[in-house]
This record gives C-alpha cells, sequence and structure tokens, in this order.
C-alpha cells in the first residue's frame, strides 16, 4: 500500500486528506518540485529544495524547512522503494479563508512516490497560440496553479505530441508545460534565457554547465530552422524531438543531442546530487 508524507508523519496515501479549504486548492497558492528517482535516490535533491525555497519566496510563503523536506524524501523513498520514480514534493499555503488571503495556519507538506515509464528516445511536439507572460508575477516559479499547462498538455495529446511549447509576449521561444528547449543553429546550442520567462530547469541548468550551450533570445520561427531540437526535464533528462508541428526531423537525435545526452548520462551517474 503506497505511503505519502503529510504535515509531519508517513500516512496511508488512500486515508491521507487535505482540508477543503487548503490555499494549494481553492486559488493554487503552493509551490511544487519533481525528482527523478533511481533505485530509491533522489537526483539533484539539494538542487531542487534550493528552488523549492526561492519559488516559496517568490509566492511570498515562509520558508519551507530544508531538514524536514529532506526527512519527508527518505522515509517516502524508504516506504515506496521503486527501480525509476517520480517523487513529488508540494507545499502549499494551507488552511485559509476563501478568495485570495491566506490564513495563519501552518503550509501544508506533502511528498508522494510514484513509479514512472522510462521515457521513449525521441518525441513529438506542437507550437501553441498561448503565451508565457514573462513579467508576471509567477514567472519563473514552480507553482501549483498549472491549468494552462494542463490545457496546452491536452491540446498536443490530441496531435499525437507529448509536449507543447509556448512564445512568451514578446514572441521569443520560452518553454514547454513541464520542459525546456534547447535548439541546434548552424552546429550551435542554444536555449532560452531564463528573462524570456522559462522556468529554471535543474536539468536544464545542468546541461548548459555540462555542454556549455548558450542561452539566447529565440524568434518562435527558430523551429522552423533548427537542425536540431531536444527537451530537457528531471523525468525526460534529454530527449530529442522528431516532429515539430508539421516538421519533420528524420535524423532524430542528431550528433549534438547524441553528445548532450551522453554527457548527461555519464555526468548524472558520476554524481547524484550534482
Amino acid at each position: 500500500m503506497a505511503l505519502i508524507w503529510l504535515d509531519g508523519e508517513l500516512r496511508d496515501a488512500d486515508s491521507a486528506r487535505v482540508s477543503v479549504f487548503d490555499h494549494g486548492l481553492t486559488v493554487g497558492d503552493g509551490v511544487f518540485e519533481t525528482l527523478k528517482t533511481q533505485d530509491g535516490r533522489a537526483f539533484a535533491l539539494s538542487r531542487h529544495l534550493d528552488r523549492l525555497a526561492a519559488s516559496a519566496a517568490g509566492l511570498g510563503l515562509p520558508a519551507p524547512d530544508g531538514d524536514e523536506v529532506r526527512r519527508a524524501c527518505r522515509a517516502v523513498l524508504d516506504a515506496v522503494p521503486l527501480p525509476l520514480g517520480r517523487l513529488r514534493i508540494t507545499y502549499t499555503g494551507g488552511f485559509s479563508p476563501l478568495g485570495s488571503d491566506r490564513g495563519d495556519a501552518a503550509p501544508t507538506l506533502v511528498v508522494a512516490h510514484a513509479e514512472t515509464p522510462r521515457r521513449p528516445d525521441t518525441t513529438a511536439v506542437i507550437t501553441v497560440p498561448w503565451t508565457r507572460n514573462e513579467r508576471g508575477a509567477l514567472a519563473g516559479l514552480k507553482t501549483t496553479s498549472y491549468a494552462e499547462n494542463v490545457i496546452a498538455l491536452a491540446r498536443a495529446r490530441q496531435e499525437a505530441a507529448s509536449e507543447a511549447l509556448f512564445a512568451n509576449t514578446a514572441g521569443q521561444l520560452c518553454e514547454g508545460t513541464g520542459t525546456n528547449v534547447f535548439v541546434v543553429l548552424d552546429g550551435e546550442l542554444h536555449t532560452p534565457p531564463l528573462s524570456a520567462g522559462c522556468l529554471a530547469g535543474i536539468t536544464r541548468a545542468l546541461v548548459v554547465e555540462w555542454t556549455g550551450a548558450r542561452e539566447t533570445e529565440l524568434p518562435m520561427d527558430c523551429l522552423r530552422d533548427a537542425e536540431e531540437i531536444f527537451l530537457t526535464s528531471s523525468t525526460r533528462d534529454v530527449q530529442a524531438v522528431r516532429r515539430v508541428d508539421g516538421r519533420e526531423l528524420p535524423d532524430a537525435p542528431g550528433p549534438v543531442t547524441a553528445k548532450a545526452l551522453r554527457v548527461f548520462q555519464e555526468r548524472s551517474a558520476a554524481d547524484i546530487d550534482p
């Protein structure tokens, strides 16, 4: 039976309860992290906890107790051992009155672990007409306000794709619903800068550090001209794109993508918490 960590202890997932007045439920006032796990070990935990704290600060939530979150992760991983999993840390505004005002209750902390399939080597993506607001209050924060990602991902599924890519309000390439995007132009590897409004992805940061990819403001039509395109995320690592909208990239993964994947696999295998 699955166990989760909820507010200080392991609980049976079937009977654990969060208040219907929790601000994460009523208004999406919360932040979260998703980590890849292998054989009971979470990858890049320190970086994820740093981003969790940054996202909480961006929402004005009290700082999460890093030691408690680590204990919670360890307890859940020990209770739910999996060869390949997805560890989800959720931290919300807690019990609050209806509406946007917060109450005085402590935040809610939930940590859960579930099995995840191995991702295919290549995938298809689409672009969507909706935009990211690079100057909005939530820009760059990993919050639980994910409804527009749900809508965009549903559109992608309708078109036999696994991801949808957004422009920002300036018409620049930004990110996917749960991924960062890299493109190869004239043999050089590029990814949108954080100023474009994309999330500061953990895998994105490691790929930039380990490959020397350039952070570049990119027009959306770069997807039409790119020799290679790949996605990064905690559960995808580096995944080549074989189709974007109606454009096929038949040789995916290309040489730059293949090298990035190889470097990421080697470096991540050598250090579980880089």
